[in-house]
């Protein structure tokens, strides 16, 4: 496949905001893929470091603190298949806290808490693909 054919197709997947996109042709494969277009406002940081999950501090919620997720990829509750997951409801977390991790693009994010608190909810499942701004976590202070 020419780059210019790549191109064109890189340039058909922003006209349709696309994620992903995948052709066959004479028995060789391309897979193009690239980040939604909701990911673009995030601010750009060093490779060393991972952002910070959104919190959201609703007035009407003045007692929970909502951790979202700030990648698109898959969520980890621990760190391996057959580990004890980083945190559970009711457990105490301090801030810098480990609270799950999100694969994006074969590379593992730590998403940790920003505050104290104590987990409430748990708002999505092991393996589950998450997007930007999903609620992972559900925090009371």
């Amino acid at each position: 496949m020419r780059e210019t054919d790549i191109r064109k197709y890189a340039e058909l997947m922003r006209e349709l905001d696309l994620t992903g996109l995948e052709i066959t042709e004479d028995n060789k494969k391309v897979r193009l893929e690239r980040a939604p277009a909701v990911a673009k406002e995030i601010v750009a940081v060093e490779p060393s470091v991972s952002p910070a999950p959104i919190v959201s501090k609703e007035k009407e919620d003045a007692d929970y603190i909502s951790v979202k997720s700030s990648f698109v990829g898959v969520f980890y509750a621990a760190p391996a298949e057959n580990a004890n997951p980083y945190v559970a409801i009711g457990d105490r977390v301090k801030k810098g806290q480990t609270l799950c991790i999100i694969e994006a693009m074969k590379l593992m994010n730590e998403i940790t808490a920003e505050e104290d608190g104590v987990i409430s909810e748990i708002c999505v499942t092991n393996g589950q693909v998450v997007e930007y701004g999903t609620e992972l976590f559900r925090m009371k202070r």
